[in-house]
């Protein structure tokens, strides 16, 4: 599978940015907003809920590439249908309040099921933080075997940060982080790591191996256009930074 050039490109550069609306979030205003902050602060591509209505609009407000998350691999097929660049199993950060766990099995039959269905699709994985770090691994290094273009870590959601400022930060994003270390010197293919992650931690990310950074209610949960954008130009800037750092 070829991965679009524009993120081939931010990938090799290890600076993609990958701007989530939500995987539940159908709230057209709201996606909007955080659609046009994404292109206006110089985000990769935007990740949207699967929804056909929903990326019409999207293509029409952007030109950045539109990534569709879900967790049924039959939503994929109409997503692809109403314009949809690439697809996500994954971002399943707004199921676990629900009590819904994704473990490695599940994770691995959706892939093969997607894959079955669109076998020509840019297909990005994410692995679930609930495993263990080698079963992290294991799992990562099967999805890629069964088609995957691109792996997602996460582990915001089991942080339980001790402290304030960015000592608190960086304790959110260790798990994400460790999961970003240790599959991407296990698989041979883009490691974007999302989940916790803010304009402090997106270097670190680099850092440990990612090819880029996937940032959600940083930006989603803002309240004004204005701070959505002033929010991905940090996160740009950081990883730009990263970069000459490297």
């Amino acid at each position: 599978m070829t991965i679009l050039p524009t993120l081939q490109s931010a990938f090799e550069q290890k600076r993609a940015l990958k701007v989530i609306s939500g995987l539940q979030n159908f709230d057209r205003a709201n996606v909007a907003a955080v659609v046009k902050a994404a292109e206006l602060g110089g985000a990769t591509f935007v990740d949207i809920a699967a929804d056909a209505d929903l990326i019409r609009m999207v293509k029409e407000l952007t030109h950045l590439p539109v990534c569709v998350s879900a967790v049924e691999p039959e939503q994929f097929v109409m997503a692809v249908a109403a314009g949809a660049d690439l697809i996500e199993i994954g971002n399943f950060d707004s199921f676990y309040a629900q009590g819904r766990v994704f473990g490695a099995a599940e994770v691995l039959a959706l892939t093969q099921q997607t894959r079955a269905l669109l076998p020509d699709v840019t297909l990005s994985v994410t692995v679930p933080h609930v495993l263990a770090l080698d079963e992290q691994v294991a799992l990562a290094e099967a999805l890629v075997e069964a088609g995957a273009d691109i792996i997602q870590t996460e582990g915001g959601t089991s942080a339980a940060p001790q402290s304030a400022g960015v000592l608190g930060l960086i304790e959110k994003a260790a798990p994400t982080l460790a999961a970003a270390y240790e599959i991407s010197n296990a698989v041979n293919v883009p490691v974007l790591c999302a989940s916790g992650i803010s304009s402090v931690t997106a270097p670190m990310a680099v850092a440990a191996g990612a090819a880029g950074v996937g940032v959600g209610s940083a930006i989603n949960q803002l309240n004004s256009e204005i701070a959505m954008v002033a929010a991905v130009r940090s996160l740009v800037e950081a990883l730009d930074a990263a970069k000459v750092a490297v």
